[in-house]
């Protein structure tokens, strides 16, 4: 059921690497490598992608090349999100692509991809239809973000949280349902022949997990992007959570990322991302 190991996500975003503590990011190049090692070890047909990179930044996808981590996968994965909060146009998209193909020399997964509904409801279903004409054809994976809106009393994972303004509550919104399940106008728009998959995180004893995987397999989706967190290692009945997830989500080929802060004092620095530079050791 696991497709591929996802190696990190967003590792160019502050909120999911501190690049203060790594400024040149070569201690999260050293980390790829020996991930890729490791899973090769135990699994040489397993595929390894490089975890999503925010905004589709091929200056960072320069960077990794500089230090040869495209040698140790096989996939580079890449987010963007251009009518809620990156700098270019939504039509830009397959120019972003291209670059990130011949700068890689691999495939390109679009790990995430995502409109909100933060303003309207017409605004997501057209980012939908148009975001996926625009990829059909460009990229070997699509996973749209997400299937549920993030419940209003949980905490996006942001570093600033509510001081961002909007561009923090829009986080709320990229669910083609909502928070409740409610679908929304784009939910009739999904593409219902497997052809789009879905990144939608867990959180621990998510209350969604059922009715997600209801969803998924009425709406005929094949590939799901999820992960399994560090952090809730740490609480009792972790072990019974994952079993119970990975069980629940064994219908779909899964790209599974290995993430999320643990807890204080077993990193690099206290509640910082690159917590889990150390964790992954």
């Amino acid at each position: 059921m696991v497709e591929a190991v996802v190696l990190w996500n967003e590792p160019n975003n502050l909120s999911h690497w501190n690049f203060h503590l790594d400024p040149e990011w070569k201690g999260f190049a050293s980390m790829v490598k020996k991930a890729s090692e490791s899973i090769r070890l135990r699994n040489p047909d397993l595929p390894v992608v490089l975890g999503g990179v925010s905004s589709c930044d091929c200056d960072f996808l320069r960077l990794m090349h500089s230090y040869d981590v495209m040698d140790y996968v096989d996939a580079v994965g890449v987010h963007g999100f251009p009518l809620d909060w990156n700098h270019w146009q939504i039509d830009e998209w397959p120019e972003r692509i291209e670059e990130a193909r011949d700068i890689t020399r691999k495939p390109i997964w679009v790990l995430e991809v995502g409109a909100s509904s933060f303003g309207s409801e017409e605004v997501q279903a057209f980012g939908l239809m148009k975001t996926l004409d625009l990829l059909r054809g460009q990229t070997d994976r699509i996973h749209w973000y997400s299937l549920f809106d993030l419940p209003p009393s949980w905490p996006a994972e942001t570093r600033h949280k509510e001081a961002e303004g909007s561009s923090y509550y829009r986080h709320y919104y990229l669910g083609v349902l909502k928070s409740d399940g409610t679908p929304k106008l784009a939910a009739d728009l999904f593409p219902s022949n497997g052809s789009v998959g879905l990144c939608q995180w867990f959180h621990f004893e998510d209350h969604r997990l059922d009715d997600a995987v209801r969803w998924m397999k009425k709406h005929g989706v094949r590939y799901l992007r999820t992960g399994l967190s560090w952090a809730d290692s740490f609480r009792p009945n972790a072990v019974d959570w994952f079993d119970r997830m990975m069980n629940a989500l064994n219908p779909f080929d899964v790209a599974l990322t290995l993430c999320f802060t643990p807890a204080p004092g077993i990193g690099t620095a206290s509640h910082e991302p690159s917590e889990r530079h150390r964790a992954v050791r």
